[in-house]
């Protein structure tokens, strides 16, 4: 199985943390810089466009990140691929691609986070044609060096050729989803690897609709090995169970709080967040022995998963905590689950 990071390269400054955007992005090269000695398989973007984060030029910073690294692959998580243009997005990832030496990934979807849409000029009423027409053209691109397409959001290519080609003959496109079982099916339709960001709940529940993932690219002549399922959820590894759970409760509740006024849900509160951290939850928060014991765990209920990342730095954790994690996982974790 292959471990990793994904990251929304948290802003940490203001009246809390009084760091600058330069130190924060400093820092998080460093987070990529370690991953990378310590053994991750991958370290991920995501892409936002709010002052809280820093991650609107995804393919800026895995550039920057791949000069800095050597084996680690480097992806989007997510990127917004609705309010994004395919020919772009791809020369973006094929010279990063170039760049890391056959590093680079795409992790592409419609975005839980909807300020991309208003600001790019796209209509929310649009929010899956969008997504739709965009990937058969980013596939498109993907596997041919001439194109020929037409739509209805973007002007037609008439045999063009779309350069740089990437250094990896297939750059992979995985499809991020959330709980949606028309893109677990499209997902599956289209032989694409599957990454599913489970932030809330028990993990378990998604079972179903990796079945119809599975059952939908079967019925596409894919075979098994072919639809991988990769696992996206907030989690921290410390030096025990305990020590974890100090580290991340607060700065978790405070953030998930604020965030759920935005979007309906209630206030994170003591007892919920228990839950979510027992081995049923989807918190994948502990001491090395328990997060490798809950990892596991979510594999087996979800039929197998070949990747699992974890979303840190969304918990008001320092650079110190978070770097001490990624240790953690490299020479902890990872040899454990893979044992």
């Amino acid at each position: 199985m292959e471990i990793g990071i994904d990251s929304f390269a948290s802003a940490l400054y203001g009246d809390k943390n009084e760091l600058s955007p330069v130190a924060a992005m400093e820092q998080l090269l460093e987070r990529i810089e370690l991953a990378d000695r310590v053994g991750l398989h991958v370290f991920g973007i995501g892409e936002h466009h709010k002052k809280e984060f820093l991650d609107s030029a995804t393919a800026v910073i895995l550039s920057a990140a791949a000069s800095r690294t050597k084996n680690i692959k480097l992806a989007s998580a997510v990127t917004v691929l609705s309010a994004s243009d395919p020919v772009r997005v791809y020369q973006s990832y094929a010279t990063l691609d170039l760049i890391s030496k056959g590093r680079a990934e795409l992790v592409v979807g419609r975005g839980s986070s909807i300020e991309a849409y208003p600001l790019f000029g796209f209509d929310l009423k649009d929010y899956d044609a969008l997504f739709s027409e965009k990937l058969d053209l980013l596939l498109k691109v993907r596997d041919n060096e001439f194109v020929t397409w037409s739509g209805k959001f973007r002007p037609s290519l008439n045999n063009l050729g779309v350069y740089p080609r990437a250094f990896q003959e297939k750059l992979p496109i995985w499809l991020g989803v959330g709980g949606t079982p028309q893109s677990f099916v499209r997902a599956g339709s289209l032989g694409l690897p599957l990454m599913v960001a489970v932030i809330g709940g028990e993990t378990h529940r998604f079972r179903p609709l990796i079945d119809l993932y599975r059952q939908a690219g079967a019925a596409a002549g894919y075979k098994p090995e072919e639809l991988k399922v990769g696992l996206h959820s907030p989690g921290y590894v410390g030096s025990s169970s305990e020590q974890a759970v100090t580290d991340y409760y607060l700065g978790y509740a405070e953030l998930w709080t604020k965030l759920g006024k935005e979007r309906g849900w209630p206030p994170v509160t003591r007892p919920q967040f228990e839950s979510l951290i027992d081995m049923r939850g989807v918190l994948v928060v502990g001491g090395p022995e328990q997060v490798v014991e809950k990892i596991l765990r979510h594999s087996e209920s979800l039929g197998g998963i070949n990747r699992f990342t974890f979303q840190m730095d969304n918990a008001g954790l320092t650079h110190d905590q978070l770097m001490s994690s990624i240790e953690l996982i490299g020479t902890k974790v990872i040899p454990l689950v893979n044992a």
